[in-house]
């Protein structure tokens, strides 16, 4: 903005008018007092200043006008009609004007005059703007750098107080700071330490600094007073500004005693594990043999019950047709033997369960068809029903599996209500896991079998008392039985990685629950024969 300064209202009009045509904007004062308060309070590019005018003078004004900050850029340019002599012209120029023009002015001259002290104005304006801007980066630079020197300094003072081996290098690898940690293994504050040539320390590091990824790894360093090897871990972490490596952090941990320690501790379980095979092997070789002490057994004992067996029935039918007190003994005495048998063929027949089998694919339809073949008599003696529904390919020892299916049916035909025909069902369903409770699942790694009757039941608080060897809920007398049946058929399931359970309410039937996998993927070991 320009501002024109004339007690003469006739002489600001004609000046206003001109400069307004080459779209300057002009402001007008009437006195020296009155600029003084303007120039207070707005900045002007111009001030062209009368040199005549009461009260104060334009090189009053002009003086005024120089000490203040707001007009330090303002250019003054003197007008006058009756002061034209040198001396009036220097004291002008002295006040802080930079022309004096005398009256009349030409005004393309005096046109040109203000275009190029506006022009210098505004690059003033800009270069204070500029001289600014870099005062104000020029101080976030010395915050910057006072607070990275802060950080550097508390990095550290933590890396020397810590009982590591801490430094820091440049990306280019020198090293910039080592704690006092560090001196121990160099002597130096120049150089890494020296490691065990087997591990290749340096190379691997000259490749982590070119790649600017994270380092780790396990190192050997030679200590200094006793030239020994201790083993210490590396972690090596570049810091980085605007997405360049400005240094790397590192330190190097003392390991050597978890080392030993974990070396110790290896050489502890090869030891037990070479124990556990050589245990294992005369575990295995002591089972065989007791596998064979019990076939002996068993046929030792059977031998002799045979012979009492046989010869209870002659004496009783050649002997004692005429003695019933008698007969009656020596049939009890028969019952006995038989019943012994009977516990010897299931107590054989549990010892055996300990020898591996293989695995094969099974249909245990057929396998069930079969079976029912041998329960003719009983089914039709009790006039019983039998439904078995679609049941799936199983990986199974076909044998062993069999047993557990003529446990359960023959259970649930012993333990039928008097007088009710007994109904046995049996079905199945794939599972999603290996639980009892396992949803159903249409292609499900694992299969639930249900066994259920409608006999005599038991009371669910024993249920996990019946797989146990040799444990009965119901009396001797009423049923007969070993208490074995159910031992070896938790046992055959137990075999084939599987889950057997039982629900029932006296009176009212039993539910047998197996789960079994339809792949076996674990296959069993050849069993040791010296």
């Amino acid at each position: 903005m320009i501002l024109i300064v004339d007690d003469r209202r006739e002489n600001i009009l004609p000046l206003q008018k001109i400069l307004e045509l080459h779209r300057f904007q002009v402001d007008t004062a009437e006195s020296g007092e009155e600029a003084l308060r303007k120039v207070l309070t707005t900045a002007y590019s111009v001030i062209i200043l009368d040199v005549q005018m009461p009260g104060m003078d334009g090189f009053e004004v002009a003086s005024a006008i120089s000490g203040f900050s707001k007009a330090r850029d303002t250019s003054i340019i003197f007008l006058s009609a009756v002061n034209t002599e040198k001396k009036f012209i220097t004291r002008g120029y002295t006040a802080g004007g930079i022309d004096y023009l005398i009256k009349p002015v030409d005004p393309d001259i005096l046109v040109l005059k203000v275009k190029t002290l506006q022009k210098l104005y505004e690059q003033q304006q800009e270069l204070r703007a500029t001289q600014q801007s870099l005062r104000h980066e020029i101080d976030v630079r010395k915050r910057a750098q006072e607070e990275l020197a802060t950080q550097v300094d508390d990095l550290q003072t933590v890396l020397a107080s810590i009982p590591l081996m801490a430094f820091t290098v440049k990306p280019d690898g020198q090293i910039e700071y080592v704690n006092a940690h560090w001196i121990r293994y160099t002597g130096t504050d120049t150089a890494f330490p020296e490691a065990h040539p087997d591990d290749h320390f340096l190379t691997d590091w000259a490749a982590a600094l070119v790649s600017g990824h994270e380092f780790t790894r396990e190192v050997r360093l030679k200590e200094l007073s006793t030239g020994r090897y201790h083993y210490h871990l590396l972690r090596a972490v570049p810091s980085r500004k605007n997405d360049s490596i400005v240094r790397w952090i590192g330190t190097f941990t003392d390991i050597h005693a978890q080392k030993q320690t974990a070396e110790r501790l290896e050489q502890e379980v090869a030891l037990r594990t070479q124990e556990l095979v050589l245990n294992n092997v005369e575990l295995e070789r002591a089972n065989h043999e007791l596998q064979q002490f019990t076939w002996v057994v068993s046929h030792d004992l059977k031998e002799p019950l045979r012979k009492i067996q046989f010869l209870n029935d002659l004496i009783k039918d050649q002997f004692l047709n005429d003695n019933p007190d008698a007969a009656t003994y020596l049939d009890r005495s028969i019952r006995a033997s038989a019943r012994m048998t009977s516990l010897i063929n299931d107590l054989l027949a549990y010892a055996q369960l300990s020898a591996p089998e293989s695995f094969q694919p099974t249909n245990l339809n057929a396998l069930l068809d079969e079976l029912l073949l041998d329960f003719d008599d009983s089914i039709s003696r009790q006039r019983a029903t039998i439904s078995v529904g679609p049941l799936p390919i199983l990986d199974t020892i076909p044998h062993r599996i069999r047993q557990v299916f003529q446990n359960l049916i023959g259970n649930a035909l012993k333990f039928a209500r008097p007088h009710v025909p007994p109904v046995i069902a049996i079905h199945a369903e794939l599972i999603a896991s290996k639980a009892l409770d396992g949803p159903p699942m249409p292609d499900g790694p694992y299969c639930r079998i249900i066994v259920e009757d409608n006999g005599i039941g038991f009371n669910e608080k024993f249920s996990s008392r019946i797989f146990v060897l040799f444990q009965r809920l119901h009396n001797k007398s009423s049923v007969e039985g070993t208490g074995i049946g159910l031992a070896i058929a938790k046992k055959n399931i137990d075999k084939h990685h599987g889950l057997i359970s039982a629900k029932s309410q006296e009176g009212e039937g039993a539910r047998f629950i197996l789960v079994l996998p339809i792949k076996q993927s674990e296959q069993p070991v050849a069993l040791l024969t010296s």
